[in-house]
């Protein structure tokens, strides 16, 4: 049915392009937007924009719907482009051995983190984790999400890491928002490979990866680059045999160490490299000049009570920051973008503008979906974040627990607001 919806005395359009850029350096800072504008949409489709002041020139023939949203603000809906929401269970009990003292290493040695979340995962049907992974996402599109990359990795064997890409690949043929999916099965090492490496990376190389092009369950791969979790040599390995069957890297590095997973990443054109919390001076400066996403989880900084990831210098080398929520029950349990922006201008001293274009276009970027959705531009999607009645754009950063939003539109359609 031909849908037309014109939305007019928007307080300010945010984010409008004319054409789509990766976003670097000074230039994420630069914030194109609107003010006292309109904005039309037809059937899911932005298709014109501009000032009320032109309004009647630019449109002689007003559509029947006509939607005022006086002192409303409308910006592009996020594009969290790290997540790992199919998952079973949540890990409530470690965050308290946390907060008494256990590090990382001692709760896995009991067996909690990803092998905890491995082992409820392989007793879990493939339906619940479906129902349960699709009620987080109606969720988070409330909150304003439009676009999420999903990874497997819960699985770490062939049967567990397929049956999570298999329901990712469900996920995206139930809603209208953009879901990508990523292959981490080198998410860690599955205790019965503990003592033999690369055993377990051939299981990945030559009985996950056939099985993934063959039923076409993956768009990238992912590996965990990290001391006592995946070399560089061992991550070498994973992307090229990934690559030879058409999946991107999209790589985990520089969470805890710096060992050269920046380094693979940039050999093999990674389309990003996520986490970052640990740089020297030379990654900043390699980063600077990589050419892909460099994305930072700040809520996973923040719940790990680590250090943040240094945005700033990131920025002034030249980086094209993204921001995503990490969203997973171990280490960030929460999808909330609304947080992950607020808490990027807190605690990394990122501006608003700066952070809108992270999680928004660069985001888009980060999933090759930009042609399609992260920014105000016509023949883009209609994934539409429109505030409540605020005083300034800034303020949706500034008021960190308050629930900004008024309502999100995900292809053209209301998204449902949780009562």
């Amino acid at each position: 049915m031909h849908q037309l919806q014109l939305f007019t005395n928007i307080q300010s359009l945010v984010n409008v392009r004319t054409h789509n850029q990766l976003l670097r350096g000074a230039a994420l800072a630069t914030l194109p937007c609107i003010d006292n504008a309109y904005l039309l949409v037809e059937d899911g489709i932005i298709k014109a924009f501009g000032a009320m002041a032109t309004l009647q020139e630019d449109m002689p023939n007003l559509p029947n719907n006509i939607v005022d949203v006086d002192g409303q603000f409308i910006l592009p809906c996020w594009c969290d482009s790290h997540t790992h929401i199919v998952f079973a269970g949540s890990r409530e009990n470690e965050f308290v051995d946390k907060i008494n003292g256990l590090s990382y290493a001692e709760i896995a040695a009991k067996g909690g983190g990803i092998l905890n979340s491995a082992q409820k995962l392989a007793n879990t049907r493939e339906e619940e984790l479906f129902e349960a992974a699709l009620e987080r996402i109606h969720e988070l599109s409330a909150l304003g999400t439009g676009a999420i990359e999903i990874k497997s990795g819960y699985g770490l064997t062939v049967e567990a890491e397929i049956k999570m890409l298999r329901v990712i690949k469900r996920l995206q043929q139930h809603t209208d928002v953009i879901i990508k999916a990523t292959f981490l099965g080198a998410h860690t090492y599955p205790l019965s490979y503990k003592e033999n490496h690369q055993g377990y990376v051939d299981s990945i190389i030559h009985e996950m990866l056939p099985i993934i092009k063959e039923e076409n369950l993956a768009d990238y791969i992912d590996v965990f680059c990290e001391t006592g979790f995946f070399s560089p040599e061992e991550t070498q390995q994973i992307c090229t045999a990934a690559l030879a069957i058409g999946l991107k890297p999209k790589l985990h590095v520089n969470q805890l160490n710096s060992i050269g997973g920046i380094e693979v990443g940039i050999a093999n054109n990674a389309l990003s490299l996520d986490h970052l919390e640990t740089l020297t001076d030379h990654d900043i400066a390699l980063l600077g000049q990589y050419k892909g996403c460099s994305t930072l989880l700040p809520t996973a900084a923040f719940f790990l009570r680590m250090p943040y990831q240094p945005a700033r210098a990131l920025i002034n080398a030249g980086a094209a920051v993204t921001l995503a929520s990490d969203f997973n029950p171990g280490s960030s349990p929460s999808g909330n973008m609304n947080f992950v922006t607020a808490l990027s201008c807190i605690q990394m001293k990122m501006l608003p503008a700066e952070v809108i274009n992270a999680a928004t276009i660069n985001g888009a970027y980060a999933m090759e979906c930009e042609s399609i959705t992260g920014s105000i531009m016509i023949g883009k999607r209609a994934d539409l974040i429109f505030t409540k009645k605020i005083p300034s754009i800034d303020y949706l950063f500034y008021s960190f627990s308050s629930n900004n939003i008024d309502k999100v539109m995900i292809k053209g359609n209301w998204v449902q607001q949780p009562h």
